[in-house]
């Protein structure tokens, strides 16, 4: 990606991220949630909460007696259903499932002049062959990857992620601020959810890490809720708050100089490995990582920060 584009990009996620809305004040407007499992059912319900008039459909219409209860329409197909939205938000399975629901009887030709807002797990390429196939039937489209579990829609630590139609984000961004903090990141349908595994990774990785530990602990008899609790929290939001911009940087600029202890000298012993065997603890979590450390200075780099391990995961065009 250009500086340019990097910077036209910056300034619409700045733009997007700064707007201020208040849910209670917004314009009420006509939204359908099609697919009601439990995180389509809280989007419906925060919809409902902000005062907007809400249509849902669900194969299994009895999963829809709670909202209706609370206000909502039921819809008995996806046509109709689509037909009664301005804003269509789309949560089911995946995306194998998402176009023969749009193919339902009567359902593309509803679609036309409506914001179809797709926040089903799937990829890059998923999304971006979905808003072809979207725009195609006369609609805008809005990728989302929702950065929550469904007792967090509407709470303040909750956010989504959303790329597709800017404009179609900003005309509509009242209705989707009732889920969540709103995050633009691009025109490009494919950036929500490849930001949304992107952090996902992250998460597993700190879950991988914590896992390893608590083995540790438990292997010596400690309590692994007090350690949590009192130590590695802490340490890792230190870690989180110091390491994470500054290895962010190494990572775009490709310079991996290191800023604390470097690999060589954290690769010179496995004492992790060795403590975590005698203990009887696998290093299955931890291994891969190791393995990936001892190459990186095996093939030179032994100066480098921690950092570096990402030329091996991905590698930078035209370096070795």
């Amino acid at each position: 990606m250009s500086t340019r584009k990097r910077r036209e990009r910056s300034s619409v996620m700045a733009a997007g991220n700064s707007m201020e809305h208040s849910v209670g004040n917004a314009a009420r407007k006509n939204v359908t949630v099609l697919g009601l499992g439990d995180m389509g059912t809280a989007l419906a319900a925060a919809l409902l909460a902000a005062g907007h008039r809400v249509t849902v459909w669900n194969r299994t219409a009895r999963k829809a007696d709670a909202l209706v209860e609370k206000g909502a329409r039921r819809a008995l197909t996806p046509a109709e259903a689509i037909a009664a939205g301005e804003v269509v938000i789309v949560c089911i399975l995946d995306y194998a499932a998402v176009g023969p629901l749009l193919a339902d009887d009567g359902a593309g030709e509803a679609l036309k002049g409506r914001v179809v807002v797709n926040v089903t797990n799937g990829s890059p390429a998923e999304a971006r062959e979905l808003a072809e196939r979207v725009s195609g039937l006369g609609a805008d489209y809005l990728d989302g990857g929702i950065m929550a579990v469904p007792e967090i829609i509407g709470q303040p630590q909750a956010f989504v992620l959303y790329s597709g139609a800017e404009d179609a984000f900003r005309a509509h961004r009242e209705v989707l601020d009732a889920f969540a903090r709103s995050v633009y990141l691009g025109t490009d349908p494919g950036l929500a959810p490849l930001n949304d595994l992107a952090l996902l990774s992250g998460m597993y990785g700190m879950f991988g890490g914590f896992l390893h530990a608590a083995g540790l602990v438990r292997s010596a008899g400690g309590n692994v809720a007090e350690f949590t609790r009192e130590l590695l929290v802490p340490w890792l939001r230190a870690m989180a708050d110091n390491q994470l911009p500054a290895m962010a940087e190494q990572a775009d600029s490709g310079d991996y100089g290191a800023t604390g202890s470097n690999l060589a000298m954290q690769v010179s012993h496995d004492a992790i490995g060795d403590v975590s065997r005698a203990q009887g603890v696998s290093t299955e979590l931890f291994g891969p990582l190791w393995e990936l450390m001892k190459r990186r200075v095996a093939d030179g780099h032994g100066a480098e920060s921690v950092g570096g391990v990402l030329e091996l995961v991905h590698p930078r065009e035209g370096r070795a």
